[in-house]
């Protein structure tokens, strides 16, 4: 790995600071760096790259976003073409097969972090740099990073993408993200003599019991990708954490499903097993959220924190990356504006309306996004008939190509 812990003793200052070393985090670091910002560090809490999530369901516009950050080439290498797309109503034994439009593959979300963090240049990644606050300096207005061991980082440009609960959002006044009615058990399971799955991502559905959607999608020829989709309010208590215990305990929730299906489940790697309650913004505060103020930002599950039923949540967030760093760059790289040394000056109102169209171009993009996926969350998870069928007719009405969504152009970086 090319970046290292960095022990920097008092105050920090740098052009551009992003909070979380997640897929937002990197991708955004990569693209400014692409663009020639050359002071640009990521703060991440851990104190190693950490890979929450299993694996990442990348679409064609996911696609051309890596395409955009120059990672398309090595990643495809990593997992196969999805060549279809079906829903099975198993209560109801019927099937139905989607389009799928345009690339659509499934990669291990370690190796998408692992390609983001190479590409990066030496000691971009601050580990072990966990924020706690962001305050504003009442002299030069430029935010004020607050970790965790009393340091201070001053930035000219400060990027929230930490994720659900992100500390830059709170500074921002945005509203904590709401809890889905679905939480969700993922896995990977490897099969050393090859699997016999089709090159086809596959949701098997049932009306009743507390989990009513398996999915899976094939990585490569021996490694498969699988989720459970759990109805939270059927279960008396909490979801376990062990590892162990989340694959045992989806195990007695899945009768009824295929045997391959659960034997798939009960053959995963234990240490690849995760569940997640599921969480999400609002729409009308993804409509009406002030996502900027000043010189600071949001990007990723920190801006549009969405269910995971488009498989959208990654590849929208690689599109936040490009959309950014392109209008950074139109504003400020090409601004003319640079000082003695020749290095670019970070004009306060060239930030602004920097920010004010990387959040225009954003939002009309996360609002349809959201909504759909919210929609599909409630028909999963929700127990009211009502609910379900007022989300259906929304869903068929609004969204008449429901895969329009993986059609998007993110634009050039």
């Amino acid at each position: 790995m090319v970046n290292e812990m960095v022990t920097d003793k008092g105050e920090n200052e740098h052009d551009i600071v992003i909070v979380g070393a997640g897929i937002g985090g990197l991708a955004t670091a990569l693209a400014l760096h692409r663009k020639g910002f050359k002071d640009v560090v990521v703060y991440e809490s851990s104190e190693s790259l950490r890979v929450e999530g299993t694996a990442i369901r990348i679409n064609m516009n996911g696609w051309r976003a890596l395409d955009q950050l120059g990672l398309g080439p090595q990643l495809r290498d990593k997992a196969i073409l999805i060549h279809g797309e079906e829903d099975v109503w198993i209560d109801q034994g019927r099937r139905v097969n989607l389009p799928i439009n345009g690339e659509v593959r499934c990669l291990k979300r370690r190796d998408v972090i692992d390609a983001l963090a190479d590409a990066l240049p030496p000691k971009t990644i601050r580990f072990g740099c966990k924020a706690i606050s962001v305050e504003e300096d009442p002299q030069s207005m430029s935010p004020l990073l607050q970790l965790t061991d009393a340091r201070v980082v001053r930035a000219k440009v400060l990027i929230g993408c930490d994720g659900l609960y992100s500390k830059v959002a709170n500074y921002l006044g945005l509203r904590p993200t709401s809890v889905s009615a679905v939480g969700s058990v993922r896995g990977l399971t490897n099969y050393p003599k090859g699997h016999c799955f089709p090159s086809a991502s596959i949701r098997m559905k049932r009306d009743h019991g507390v989990a009513n959607l398996v999915g899976r999608i094939p990585i490569n020829d021996k490694l498969v990708y699988w989720f459970v989709g759990i109805k939270m309010s059927q279960l008396d208590g909490k979801y376990p954490n062990d590892p162990e215990l989340v694959k045992q305990e989806t195990l007695k929730h899945v009768t009824g499903f295929p045997a391959h299906a659960i034997e798939m489940i009960a053959k995963s790697n234990v240490g690849s097993v995760s569940f997640a309650h599921l969480r999400y913004r609002l729409q009308w505060e993804i409509m009406m959220g002030k996502f900027y103020k000043g010189s600071v930002t949001v990007l990723g599950d920190a801006m549009h924190a969405m269910g995971p039923f488009l498989g959208q949540g990654g590849s929208a967030t690689l599109e936040d990356a490009v959309v950014f760093a392109r209008n950074m760059g139109q504003k400020i790289l090409y601004s003319g504006q640079s000082d003695e040394g020749g290095q670019q000056i970070m004009n306060p109102e060239r930030i602004e309306e920097a920010f004010d169209q990387y959040v225009k171009e954003r939002r009309n993009r996360i609002i349809r996004l959201s909504l759909q996926a919210h929609l599909i969350g409630v028909i999963l998870g929700s127990t009211s008939s009502v609910a379900k069928f007022i989300a259906v007719f929304i869903l068929l009405t609004v969204f008449r190509d429901q895969s329009a969504h993986s059609k998007y152009d993110c634009g050039k970086l």
